[in-house]
């Protein structure tokens, strides 16, 4: 089994050569920090609306080395902390604007990698949840009569028998199923979107890593890009800046592969439509059935290193791959003693109120988003086309804001109610290590619990650590 190198995805597909370091200080109208999918998105659109703009990328390591090249794959609509913080804050029309938003996203993506030929194992799917106990069974129910009072949704709930029809989860008490989500491969998506963003004119400088963003600048050991606009996208690795080690927690999340399963193994699971998968525990799992007929099943593992520490290239501790293990025999049986190929890990920005922002300061010049605790293979497309908005209407001025593309200026993304959100800090030590283990220790409690025959509501450690946690669950 390989342990890390960086994924799964990119040990398949093949790194790509090393783009140059940054050649010294240089002068850009959008320099743009991290080359995931925040940042390539937003290099897309601006290059697209404003061919003129020199956009420049810089890159600790290379494009898509961190969560966009280690993800599960899910291309999925969910809002980042849930709707109903948005109901609360801006009225249920704005939030019905956000979910709209978030759907027509799946079909963006999928767009732009048909229109640019960007081959990466796109099948929309759906997204598939099940329940494998009475507690979950009363989640999920209570989540789809929630989701159905929506009419931008568009659940289905699935009774345990239909729930098997589709995915043969043993044990499976129902499901809850709806369209917007597609399975992809993370880093064929990140490599494409790197080739055409450098085919378009867009500057991206690896190896290059930056220290401290202050207004107009992005300082690095290289030398400083100076930038009427400077783009933080940066996602869990956003604590290492000076300056913003308690602003996203960065959480760990692990994967593992198994080998291609065999036909027999594929009879008794089903699975024909390439569903996303998870579950309605507390510490959940998610998976997805590659094309090449691999399950690739994760979750959170060791949720948090002290001092918002972040890995260097994704090796995952033995009892980490132990439980991703057992989740994936417990589901499908018929799995036992396959082969494990790889294991790898990877990091996500958690705001303290786990709700993904995207923003511009006009007055210092300073961009940003990300928080998208998990859920950013889709927000981050729709954070490009929101930035791309707000930083034309700021550097280029009516006549090229006028420029946008359909996709981007469709429906007044930057009035969309995440735009300059603002979240507080996280804790200092040892306050959020303590909080975070705590958390997940209470998860895992209470997801063994249910597992292990609790017959009534949802255990009540998992409602209190909600609670404490401020966590949209």
């Amino acid at each position: 089994m390989i342990n890390g190198e960086v994924s799964f995805w990119w040990n398949q597909l093949g790194r790509p050569a090393q783009r140059p370091p940054l050649p010294g200080p240089t002068r850009a109208d959008v320099c743009i920090v991290g080359a995931g999918y925040t940042g390539l998105w937003t290099a897309y659109y601006l290059k697209k609306a404003a061919p003129g703009l020199r956009i420049v990328i810089l890159e600790q390591r290379f494009a898509g080395y961190g969560a966009s090249g280690r993800n599960g794959g899910w291309l999925t609509n969910s809002i980042t902390g849930g709707r109903e913080q948005y109901v609360r804050s801006h009225g249920r029309d704005a939030a019905a604007r956000f979910q709209v938003a978030m759907n027509d996203t799946v079909d963006e993506v999928i767009r732009v990698a048909a229109a640019e030929g960007i081959d990466a194992d796109i099948v929309k799917g759906g997204e598939f949840t099940v329940a494998c106990d009475v507690p979950q069974q009363r989640r999920l129910e209570a989540s789809a009569r929630s989701e159905r009072e929506w009419a931008e949704t568009d659940v289905e709930l699935l009774s345990a028998a239909e729930a098997s029809a589709r995915v043969n989860v043993v044990g499976a008490t129902g499901a809850m199923w709806h369209p917007h989500c597609a399975r992809i491969h993370p880093a064929k998506l990140a490599a494409g979107l790197a080739r055409v963003v450098e085919a378009l004119g867009v500057e991206i400088y690896e190896d290059t890593t930056v220290t401290e963003i202050t207004p107009h600048r992005a300082v690095t050991g290289r030398g400083i890009v100076a930038a009427d606009v400077v783009v933080r996208a940066t996602e869990g690795f956003t604590a290492g800046l000076r300056g913003l080690h308690r602003a996203w927690l960065p959480m760990n999340s692990s994967l593992i592969a198994t080998a291609p399963l065999a036909p027999a193994v594929w009879e008794s699971i089903g699975w024909d439509g390439r569903e996303t998968l998870g579950d309605m525990a507390h510490a959940y799992m998610y998976a997805q059935r590659t094309a090449d007929d691999r399950i690739a099943i994760g979750g959170r593992g060791v949720p948090y290193r002290f001092g918002s520490k972040t890995d260097s290239d994704g090796h995952t501790p033995a009892g980490t791959v132990d439980a991703l293990r057992g989740i994936l025999n417990r589901f499908f049986p018929a799995t036992t003693g396959v082969t494990i190929d790889h294991a790898w890990s990877g990091v996500l920005g958690v705001p303290r109120d786990w709700a993904a922002t995207v923003g511009l300061d006009p007055a210092t010049g300073l961009a940003w988003a990300g928080g998208y605790v998990g859920t950013g293979v889709a927000t981050t497309n729709l954070a490009g086309r929101t930035l791309t908005e707000l930083i034309l209407a700021r550097v280029a001025g009516g006549t090229d804001a006028s420029r946008v593309s359909a996709a981007a200026s469709a429906g007044g993304l930057s009035e969309l109610p995440w735009v300059n959100h603002r979240v507080r800090n996280w804790e200092p030590e040892p306050l959020r290590w303590l909080a975070v283990t705590g958390l997940y220790r209470a998860y895992g409690i209470a997801d063994r619990a249910e597992h292990g025959g609790r017959r009534t509501t949802t255990s009540p450690l998992a409602t209190i650590a909600d609670r404490v946690s401020g966590r949209g669950h």
